[in-house]
């Protein structure tokens, strides 16, 4: 499993980003997390790619991504419908917490955003054993 994660500021290039990775290899299961502190430059729509682990509720994702059969899901720190109710790295913990131990064994994390944030993912990465690199 390969799961990508990005901010506000890095949701272009993390959607290029997935598209890529998808076309050179359509095998492996890709999901992609986007946080915003505010609203996302897209309208985000529920999802119709089921993604196992992932906490009930949790149903918007990037149309651009959906209609090329790319799983994501959306975080907002301002609450929108459909999206988790907190930052991107939460859920993304809580995802990979609740995920069978040898996927999350499998799963190679690759984030993109500030300095900061990729600190703080690394951190997460840490914690769970799960190696994290960055875009």
């Amino acid at each position: 499993m390969r799961l990508l994660i990005g901010t506000d500021s890095t949701q272009a290039a993390v959607i290029r980003t997935a598209h890529e990775l998808h076309r050179s290899d359509e095998r492996s299961p890709l999901l992609v997390l986007i946080g915003s502190a505010d609203s996302f430059s897209f309208k985000p729509r529920p999802s119709t790619i089921l993604v196992p682990g992932m906490l009930p509720g949790v149903i918007a994702a990037v149309p651009s991504l959906e209609e090329f059969g790319i799983a994501s899901r959306l975080a907002s720190e301002i609450g929108l419908p459909g999206c988790y109710d907190g930052t991107v790295l939460e859920l993304a913990e809580q995802w990979l917490q609740g995920i069978e131990p040898a996927l999350r064994a499998q799963t190679s994390v690759t984030v993109a955003g500030e300095e900061g944030f990729c600190g703080e993912a690394g951190e997460m990465g840490h914690r769970l054993a799960v190696a994290v690199s960055v875009l």
